[in-house]
């Protein structure tokens, strides 16, 4: 992922009055039950029309789309991206519950999230939704890169909660988890509480050196 947004960074002058390609990065599917009615192939075929490189598809606690997405995608001429959107237990209360974002950077990752995702369901069930516990994120970070979540991250919902240490701890933590692979996402959709921590992760993002992504919550 990297190269492609080194490139689009050092574009030459002449193309500097082209609009910047945008890449979906936090999509859901239909395969994301009650969350979603995006068909795979409608969402391909819209893509290509908006002109864009690639399209991630992260949905809810799950692969099921992956075949017949990253299949669709090819023959469509789109750049696949694999994740998933995670649902992560707080260590402090099991009931509060946190949104990470995870994209496959390679075959490890892809490997990585396959057993992350497992070892969900599995071990992880509460109330039949499948969530992570933060120690089975670091065990399994390599090869993933990782979006904050929004406001719905577990730093997100410390600036919420007017927890600005906090976050800051939660934001150098995730940095150390996932070095040179952890994202700040913002997200716009007009939701209240994306306004009120839009700022602040701002300026987390910038005292911490922290990228910072945009996503639609698609």
């Amino acid at each position: 992922m990297k190269p492609f947004l080194n490139s689009v960074l050092n574009r030459p002058e002449s193309a500097a009055s082209m609009p910047l390609p945008f890449v979906h990065l936090h999509l859901h599917t239909e395969y994301s039950l009650v969350d979603s009615t995006i068909r795979i192939k409608q969402l391909l075929q819209r893509v290509r029309e908006l002109r864009m490189p690639a399209i991630a598809v992260t949905d809810q606690h799950n692969l099921f789309s992956l075949v017949k997405f990253y299949q669709a995608a090819e023959q469509t001429g789109i750049k696949p991206i694999v994740g998933a959107d995670v649902l992560v237990r707080s260590p402090e209360d099991p009931t509060s519950l946190s949104r990470l974002v995870l994209l496959c950077q390679n075959r490890i990752g892809y490997l990585n999230l396959c057993r992350l995702l497992s070892k969900a369901y599995l071990e992880g069930q509460q109330h039949g939704v499948a969530q992570c516990e933060p120690g089975w994120i670091a065990q399994y970070a390599e090869g993933l890169i990782a979006l904050s979540g929004g406001y719905e991250g577990e730093i997100g919902q410390a600036l919420l909660n007017n927890h600005p240490n906090r976050a800051r701890q939660l934001l150098q933590a995730s940095m150390r988890i996932f070095p040179d692979r952890f994202y700040v996402e913002i997200q716009r959709t007009g939701r209240d509480k994306e306004k009120r921590v839009e700022a602040q992760l701002l300026d987390l993002a910038a005292l911490s050196s922290c990228p910072v992504v945009a996503s639609n919550d698609v």
